[in-house]
């Protein structure tokens, strides 16, 4: 939904009451029709080391030994493309 400025500031309480009720609502803010700012739902933040708890456990996951050390530069293709190369 796209408003004026001087709109928006009449019915700021009810577009932050639709906004909460809908949180995949936004609002752009006009100011001589170019939109300057956007009123939408705030995300929840995630909890302090949520990020490095999740990569501990990730790498818990990861085997410990990984095989023969090869370096990348000679197998670049079959890194980002497989073994069986590109398929057209």
């Amino acid at each position: 939904m796209k408003i004026s400025i001087s709109e928006a500031r009449r019915r700021l309480p009810e577009l932050v009451r639709q906004v909460r009720k809908d949180s995949g609502m936004s609002v752009q803010i006009t100011v001589h029709d170019e939109v300057v700012a956007e009123l939408r739902a705030a995300q929840p933040e995630p909890e302090p080391g949520a990020a490095a708890k999740k990569l501990l456990e990730l790498m818990a996951k990861l085997p410990k030994h990984r095989g023969r050390k090869t370096t990348l530069s000679s197998h670049v293709k079959e890194h980002l493309y497989g073994r069986g190369g590109v398929h057209r």
